[in-house]
């Protein structure tokens, strides 16, 4: 089937969910015209029925509509019956699904007792052992058929107890195989799921979902992306499920899930989440509930005026590219994008206020310290600034209050009717801030636009489709060879501080991760403080990648394999390497989560044993079985060993 080169979901400028085909899950159905559901997964050890049985109800009454438990050897694949029948005594039919990593014994003895079962293709006939090899067609088409005598049984078994399966693909732990032939990118984690998709299609079994899982938000939207796009072309329509693996705890880890799952809700791919938390299951379920109730009520809403479609996409949605803009003063180019911070609400401001944003006044040597997350420029609106600025902040303020001082360090705010209406020696020789909107953007607007040199746009929105408007402000100024750097501007208010990261990773992250913005604009009225605001819009541009502000930590959610405390352990971590601006640290409960996801941390934290820690430089093991108590130091030496550690 002939698809666009671009082709990935029903509309780029509108919502409409990608429709899928639905796949029973026990008593719930998913895809198809379900709502999209929401999962999480058991931390305990499958062996305390107990134990998991309690912590599965915990879960389930906070709204988990499927219950994931581990199963990593034979043992603990039989106790799911122990764990499910217990839940059914007690009144609870929430579907159960056994997670499946090197054991396909194990996986045919769940596909029995639960549900769902969910196999990883990178591990579940092979063992990764970081091998480059190069195979001829013949021995590859080999390989698939030692694949297909391994898989094969466990399908029949599905098909027999009507058990669905979920095919995971974890972008840290692609096969060897599969990395040989299409290296570690989003088309390998494809193919490595429809590989086994297409054995699953031979023998006429397609209760199938599929997820591509990374810890980086760029690389999993990408290869959700490019899977629904290879669907589309092989006439394939099975469910999604998504989330972020890894994704970290706190802030960290709702911005990462927001910025890729949000970006994938935006454009209708998803049929079930989880928000993989450093946290207790049953917290996952609340930050999932805000995160797909936007598109609920976009689902109800059939008064939302269309935008303008896009026939002619300019923007790969498969692979990264920043988008060409002009170097103006700090912005654009190949400078980092700026952060801007909106003051324009504040009764006064004075040289302390400037501390929420990354600023410290030193009285006595009469200078500013500045932070590794200090905000490049302030919003003013009718106010200018008397005191002393840091050298590297600029202030930005309405046109009508900066041509009656234009002070230093102070530029214009235009809007487009001012813009419009003004000559070259009416703005700033330096730096111009151009409001505008959709609308905003006709011919004339576009033209005069093109031929102003020190101009950056700040782009704003109020359609109920806000990212998809900015999405086509983008591809105009593409198909017309505009490199006016852009500054994203979103505005919000009466939000949580959660929500506002939820919403704001979603609307920031999902441009960022397609190369566009040269700036991000977080206007937040009665969101949370100062600081917060700031520290959000820093931890965007984090993860996305697109400016690197602090140390970066990459730690799973704990389940069953787990082999020590992951909640005390990272926070044991962070408190010592918060400081490492740049590093990745991997922090990882057992080996299933260990090399393979962690393969984009710069060294990884392992449990390996119980009381035993193995320490990882990247993919390499460095040392092996340290005891617990001194893995932290052993860490700490590691990473003066290579030369990344810095005092505090």
């Amino acid at each position: 089937m002939k698809i666009e080169p671009w082709k990935y979901c029903n509309h780029l400028t509108n919502y409409s969910r990608f429709k899928t085909r639905e796949v029973n899950v026990g008593n719930i159905g998913i895809g198809g015209n379900n709502p999209i559901r929401i999962q999480s997964m058991t931390t305990t050890d499958t062996m305390d029925t107990e134990a998991t049985v309690a912590q599965s109800i915990r879960m389930i009454e906070a709204g988990c509509e499927l219950v994931r438990i581990t199963a990593p050897s034979k043992k603990e694949a039989e106790n799911l019956q122990n764990i499910k029948d217990e839940l059914r005594k007690r009144g609870y039919n929430t579907p159960l699904v056994a997670d499946i990593h090197f054991t396909p014994n194990a996986a045919l003895i769940a596909a029995q007792i639960v549900e769902k079962v969910r196999i990883n293709p990178g591990n579940y006939a092979d063992k990764k052992k970081f091998e480059s090899i190069e195979y001829t067609e013949e021995a590859y088409q080999e390989e698939l058929e030692r694949i297909r005598e391994k898989f094969v049984p466990l399908i029949e078994i599905c098909k027999k107890h009507n058990t669905a399966m979920r095919i995971g693909t974890n972008h840290g732990s692609l096969s060897d195989r599969i990395m040989s032939r299409y290296g570690d990118t989003p088309l390998g984690m494809v193919e490595s799921a429809l590989e086994f998709v297409r054995i699953c299609r031979e023998n006429d079994y397609h209760d199938i979902i599929l997820s591509m899982k990374s810890s980086n938000p760029q690389v999993m939207v990408q290869a959700y992306r490019l899977l629904v796009h290879k669907m589309m072309q092989e006439g394939m329509n099975y469910p999604l499920h998504l989330g972020v693996t890894e994704a970290g705890e706190g802030e960290d880890g709702r911005i990462k899930s927001a910025m890729g799952i949000g970006t994938l809700l935006e454009d209708g791919l998803g049929d079930t989440i989880r928000v993989s938390l450093t946290e207790e299951p049953e917290f996952e379920i609340p930050v999932a509930k805000k995160l797909i109730a936007k598109y609920e009520n976009l689902s109800k809403n059939k008064k939302i005026t269309s935008l303008q479609e896009i026939s002619d996409y300019r923007i790969n949605p498969f692979e990264y590219s920043k988008r060409e803009t002009n170097t103006v003063k700090n912005i654009g180019g190949h400078h980092h994008p700026v952060v801007m911070a909106d003051l324009s609400l504040l009764d006064s401001i004075s040289q302390k206020t400037l501390f929420a944003l990354g600023y410290r006044y030193n009285v006595n040597d009469d200078k500013w310290n500045i932070g590794d997350m200090a905000a490049d420029y302030i919003f003013t609106g009718n106010k200018t600034i008397n005191f002393n600025l840091p050298g590297t902040l600029g202030v930005i303020c309405f046109y009508q209050e900066w041509k009656k001082q234009k002070l230093p360090q102070h530029y214009p705010f235009l809007s487009p009717k001012e813009f419009m209406a003004s000559s070259p020696n009416e703005i700033s020789s330096e730096i111009n801030f151009l409001y505008a909107c959709n609308d905003d953007l006709t011919e004339e607007f576009l033209t005069k636009l093109n031929n102003t040199q020190n101009a950056v746009l700040v782009i704003d929105t109020y359609h109920p489709l806000g990212l998809q408007e900015q999405r086509l402000i983008f591809n105009k100024l593409i198909a017309k060879d505009i490199k006016t750097p852009v500054i994203i501007g979103r505005a919000y208010q009466n939000l949580s501080i959660e929500q506002l990261q939820l919403d704001a990773s979603r609307d920031f992250g999902a441009l960022l991760l397609d190369g566009l913005g040269d700036g991000i604009f977080i206007a937040a009225e009665n969101c949370g403080s100062l600081s917060d605001v700031n520290q959000l819009a820093f931890g965007i541009l984090q993860a996305s990648r697109t400016r690197i502000s602090k140390t970066e930590y990459i730690s799973c959610p704990s389940c069953g394999r787990t082999l020590f405390d992951l909640q005390e352990t990272t926070a044991k971590i962070r408190a010592v390497t918060n400081h490492l601006k740049g590093v990745k640290i991997g922090i990882m409960g057992c080996i299933v989560n260990g090399p393979g996801e962690m393969a984009d941390a710069d060294y990884g934290y392992v449990g390996t044993g119980v009381g035993k820690i193995t320490l990882y430089k990247e993919k390499k093991v460095v040392k092996r079985n340290i005891p617990e108590d001194k893995a932290v130091e052993e860490l700490i030496q590691l990473i003066k060993d290579n030369n990344d550690w810095v005092e505090p």
